[in-house]
């Protein structure tokens, strides 16, 4: 676990990001591909010792649902059993960018991926008991409205269970700068948060929820990030 002298807002992480991969050349997918492994690796360090252990994941529309893709091809090649839950039809996820492209990974190994529509979501807190870890890969940094509809009745059925819960990034519903409650958030057991803290984290609401914090190394220039955080402080 990273020692945390400093956060990052939004704009700066973005900012961070567009350097890396336009400036020093780093793809995307490939900021993504660590990302997802790591938490991957945080996941299974959660099920040491559990037989037949089994993970949900559910993934959004962005690149924290790509993320959440990387996570299952990771913890299906440990011999994990997972589950993948997406919150938009399948062909739409699949028009084209990075998390597209790790999508249609997982339908090339023949993982199932279940669209969860409304109906769905009412049913799925009966089978999250199911699971020895839920993954909520659900929506990043880039959140600013409210949490509504079948997003929220989902992040809250999350909350109801006594399951651990990794959060991706961020957890889903929580601001990136203010760590205000967007209408609902997921109340995460552990956040592997990527590239730096989130000022958000330690505001608010922030602690509350994001559980265990972890930084997590995406291979992101160093130098890069430290000129950022000469001109922030927590």
């Amino acid at each position: 676990m990273s020692i945390i002298k400093r956060a990052l807002g939004r704009d700066e992480i973005r900012e961070i990001d567009r350097k890396a991969i336009e400036e020093y050349g780093i793809p995307g997918i490939l900021l993504m591909e660590n990302a997802g492994r790591n938490v991957a690796e945080e996941v299974e360090k959660m099920l040491l010792g559990t037989d037949r252990a089994r993970v949900a994941i559910f993934c959004g529309k962005g690149n924290n649902g790509g993320d959440g893709f990387v996570i299952a091809r990771h913890l299906h090649n440990k011999g994990v059993g997972v589950s993948v839950y997406l919150m938009k039809e399948v062909p739409s996820a699949l028009s084209g960018g990075d998390a597209s492209t790790n999508l249609q990974i997982l339908r090339n190994m023949g993982l199932e991926i279940e669209e969860l529509e409304k109906g769905h979501i009412e049913e799925i807190g009966k089978v999250l008991h199911n699971y020895n870890v839920i993954v909520d890969a659900i929506f990043g940094t880039g959140l600013r409205g409210e949490v509504g509809g079948p997003v929220r009745i989902l992040i809250d059925k999350i909350n109801e269970v006594d399951i651990p819960v990794v959060s991706v990034d961020i957890p889903s519903g929580l601001s990136c700068d203010d760590g205000v409650v967007l209408g609902t958030a997921v109340k995460a057991t552990k956040t592997v948060t990527f590239v730096a803290a989130k000022t958000g984290f330690f505001q608010e609401c922030g602690k509350e929820y994001t559980g265990e914090l972890i930084v997590s190394d995406i291979s992101v220039p160093r130098e890069l990030i430290e000129d950022f955080y000469k001109k922030a402080t927590i």
